[in-house]
């Protein structure tokens, strides 16, 4: 394939590897090689790898860096959000839901520029190489994909950064050994894998953690908050509108200040083996906790059951990378249809790492006093529930007979 590849458009953040990786498909491909960073809100400054690609011999018109904030909020968090996925029953995907609108964006500057190849960093063990190369065959099923990691003899961090020295590629600080963690960072999440976290005995440093507060510091006093939905998604906090990257990016802060949303998990990989990993998602734990408080006036039982009978399989495609394939866009018109009345307002407390719920209110709530009350009511016969009950039991009463015989 090396001869065959004339343009290929790199996902590249700047960093050791994919800075690494983008020599290394210059000497090996010899191709023209364009690259494309992603602002999915991960906090950083971008333009230091715009600056690194023109050091690296990249033309001005081939460096393509855009923000996808509010994309990546819209139409990728949101809906899964509508969901309330969560990926063995804690993850809350922050960074698989984040790859295919990478690889979406990635394929369109690939036919922008009329690229025959795109490339990435993931390695050969992790999850995302396949979401990767899913979303990219779902644009184009003839693309060639260029995977380093599952080509070069450059398996480990000393040879990278041999590989870098070696090719006068600048390495800041934060890449080099003093940096012990493999992090992935967007506007839901960040996360952390590699050194003592492999050892799952092994306690998370607390130097490690970047966006939350530690619970135990975090303020005495708890912060009173409310969150306004319309038809499953957040609109507002607090009274203030707000778009949805800014409105999840007011979570974040509102979160991480009293320490929300850390987590420490062992999960399964989709290639196999299992992978330990720690989280901070406040604004997505607080999303999460509020959303299930208004669907719980809103949603009918049978629908609120079903939902929630759906959502592991719905969550599991999303890990595995297949956002573009047709049974999830499936179960996400379904999970959508839920979500036509749910609308209104959670108020929820944020203390020491924890989120509670205080209150919960909707014009189409299906909460009903009038039937729910302790107190003298006029509208509920409890001599009903005799039968109700006997029909229910009629099995079981069959059965019993039938076993005395």
């Amino acid at each position: 394939m090396k001869n065959s590849v004339k343009k290929v458009v790199l996902a590249y953040s700047g960093g050791l590897d994919t800075s690494v990786i983008l020599k290394w498909l210059q000497e090996e491909y010899s191709c023209e090689v364009v690259t494309f960073t992603a602002d999915l809100g991960q906090g950083e400054e971008l333009s230091p790898a715009r600056l690194k690609a023109l050091k690296l011999g990249i033309k001005a018109e081939n460096i393509f860096i855009e923000d996808l904030r509010e994309e990546f909020a819209r139409d990728f968090v949101f809906p899964m959000f509508r969901a309330n996925a969560l990926y063995e029953g804690e993850y809350l995907l922050g960074t698989s839901i984040a790859r295919p609108l990478i690889a979406k964006a990635q394929m369109a500057i690939a036919k922008k520029v009329g690229a025959d190849a795109v490339s990435h960093g993931a390695t050969g063990k992790g999850n995302d190489q396949v979401r990767f190369e899913l979303g990219y065959l779902s644009f184009d099923p003839d693309i060639k994909t260029i995977a380093p990691w599952r080509e070069w003899n450059l398996n480990s961090r000393a040879s990278l950064l041999e590989f870098a020295a070696k090719h006068n590629i600048p390495i800041e600080k934060k890449n080099t050994e003093d940096s012990p963690y493999s992090m992935d960072a967007n506007l839901l999440h960040i996360s952390y894998e590699g050194r003592g976290l492999e050892d799952p005995w092994n306690a998370p440093e607390e130097a490690m953690w970047r966006w939350t507060t530690s619970p135990e510091n975090a303020p005495d006093s708890p912060e009173i908050i409310e969150i306004e939905f319309e038809k499953g998604d957040p609109i507002a906090v607090n009274g203030k509108r707000l778009s949805p990257a800014a409105l999840l990016a007011e979570l974040n802060t509102l979160g991480a200040k009293h320490g929300v949303g850390r987590l420490d998990i062992v999960e399964n990989r989709y290639v196999g083996m299992k992978s330990r990993g720690c989280y901070e998602t406040p604004g997505g734990t607080i999303l999460l906790k509020a959303r299930r408080a208004i669907e719980s006036i809103t949603l009918d039982r049978g629908e609120a059951h079903a939902k929630d009978e759906l959502m592991p399989r719905y969550a599991e495609l999303i890990y595995n990378g297949y956002w573009f394939a047709p049974e999830r866009k499936m179960l996400q018109a379904a999970i959508d249809e839920t979500q036509a009345n749910v609308s209104g307002a959670a108020r929820v407390k944020l203390y020491k790492g924890n989120v509670s719920v205080l209150g919960r209110k909707s014009a189409r709530s299906l909460f009903n006093a009038a039937y729910s009350t302790f107190e003298k009511d006029e509208v509920y016969n409890q001599k009903d529930a005799a039968g109700f009950i006997r029909l229910n039991a009629l099995r079981f009463i069959i059965g019993g007979k039938a076993r005395r015989l």
